[in-house]
């Protein structure tokens, strides 16, 4: 199964993930966006999130 994770480094937060999948991703207040809901991919497009990601902060790695 795949599962999201967030490269910080890279992460500017947007904000676009959470609009996507707001069951996944959440923006916090320090500005990087954080996986909230891992294993909830299939409520929502997970790949869509990482597609439209600007700085392609999202990867995946299989569990």
């Amino acid at each position: 199964m795949r599962k999201p994770a967030i490269d910080f480094g890279l992460c500017e937060g947007c904000g676009s993930c959470s609009a996507v999948c707001p069951e996944v991703f959440e923006t916090r207040d320090d500005g990087k966006a954080y996986v909230i809901g891992a294993d909830k991919c299939n409520t929502c497009d997970c790949q869509e999130a990482a597609d439209i990601c600007p700085v392609q902060a999202i990867i995946f790695f299989e569990e």
